[in-house]
C-alpha cells in the first residue's frame, strides 16, 4: 500500500502494480533487502544496491514511527560511501524524509518509469552527502 501512496502523490494511481509483479518487473532481487520486523509482521523493507537506495517501503499503518528512518541508517550510516535515491515529482512526504536523513536533492530527471514503461515520470535525483 505504501507504494501506491507513493504513485498517488505523484497523480500516478493508474500505473500502479502490486509488488509481486513490480518486483519481477524492476529486478527486486538483484538488490541487498533488509526488511523491519514487529511483533514478527515485516513493517517495512529497504533494497538497495552498492551505490543506490532503490526501493523503500514502509506499511502506512507504521508510517511516522521510525521504521524508514531505522532502515536507512542500517543501510547509510555504516557505510562510507555515497547512495543515490531518485524521488517521484510530487512525493513532497518522501522527499522531506530523505532530507531529514542526510540526503540532498542534486538534480531533477525525466524519463520512463522503470518496471510500467508506458509511464513518463520525471524524479528528483539525491545522495548522502554524509553519513546520517
Amino acid at each position: 500500500m505504501a507504494r501506491l501512496d507513493e504513485l498517488r502523490s505523484a497523480y500516478l494511481d493508474s500505473a500502479f502494480f502490486p509488488l509481486k509483479i513490480a518486483a519481477k518487473n524492476e529486478d527486486l532481487s538483484k538488490y541487498k533487502m533488509l526488511v523491519a520486523e514487529h511483533n514478527s509482521e515485516v513493517v517495512g523493507f529497504i533494497a538497495y544496491s552498492e551505490e543506490e537506495i532503490a526501493w523503500l517501503y514502509v506499511d502506512p499503518a507504521n508510517y511516522h514511527k521510525d521504521v524508514g528512518k531505522a532502515l536507512v541508517k542500517a543501510v547509510v550510516g555504516s557505510q562510507d560511501r555515497i547512495f543515490s535515491i531518485e524521488v517521484l515529482k510530487g512525493n513532497n512526504t518522501a522527499l522531506d524524509f530523505y532530507r531529514s536523513v542526510g540526503f540532498s536533492v542534486t538534480g531533477m530527471a525525466s524519463g520512463l518509469m522503470p518496471g510500467n514503461e508506458e509511464y513518463e515520470v520525471t524524479v528528483h535525483e539525491l545522495n548522502n552527502t554524509k553519513n546520517s
